[in-house]
């Protein structure tokens, strides 16, 4: 029951800003209700997924949901896609937008159109700095890493989020861990260390 409510949940605010008002992004609507962060939550289970649509593997800590949607970015729609999965109170998730071009200014207004949309929702400047994210065969690509800290949902409740934005070619990619609470080091270095691009 509490998984189906949360899918539910997840398909009606993931894509939140998908009608778009303002920035508005997608994982912190996940966790806008206060319920989806209940003790019913599994532990870690972590398992490598594959996504070979995105370009892209990481390891998730319970089997993912999908979703995907038409969104607005600068005038311009654009599909974005995301696998999500929860586990002991933190939902981790990745996003990936399709772009129409791998032009680096698509590139770096989609990427500004997440950054902006995820402070928007937190209702807080990011602390940010660069970081280098591994391609699956060797090599680095510089992405942003940003750790926000600040209030969310209806009850305007304490949420901590870290988060990797990275462009490559026609894709730019939203990793995050979001949860109540400062989730373990190590399942968070668990999931960043793991995301990595083809």
């Amino acid at each position: 029951m509490f998984r189906s409510a949360l899918h539910s949940f997840a398909r009606r605010g993931l894509f939140l800003f998908a009608s778009f008002r303002p920035p508005i992004v997608s994982l912190v609507a996940v966790l806008s209700a206060g319920w989806l962060l209940g003790a019913c939550t599994p532990t870690y289970d972590w398992r490598t997924i594959m996504n070979n649509d995105n370009g892209y593997t990481v390891d998730l800590p319970a089997k993912p949901t999908t979703d995907q949607r038409k969104i607005d970015i600068g005038g311009t729609p654009m599909d974005m896609s995301m696998q999500i999965a929860e586990a002991d109170g933190a939902v981790f998730a990745v996003g990936t937008v399709m772009l129409p071009s791998d032009d680096p200014q698509v590139q770096r207004i989609a990427l500004d159109f997440l950054r902006s949309g995820l402070a928007h929702n937190l209702g807080t400047a990011p602390s940010a700095h660069a970081t280098e994210i591994p391609l699956a065969a060797g090599g680095e690509v510089q992405g942003l890493e940003m750790t926000f800290s600040g209030k969310a949902g209806p009850k305007q409740e304490t949420r901590t989020m870290h988060a990797r934005l990275v462009a490559k070619g026609r894709h730019v990619y939203q990793a995050a861990v979001i949860a109540s609470k400062e989730p373990p080091p190590e399942q968070v270095e668990q999931f960043f260390g793991s995301f990595k691009l083809y």
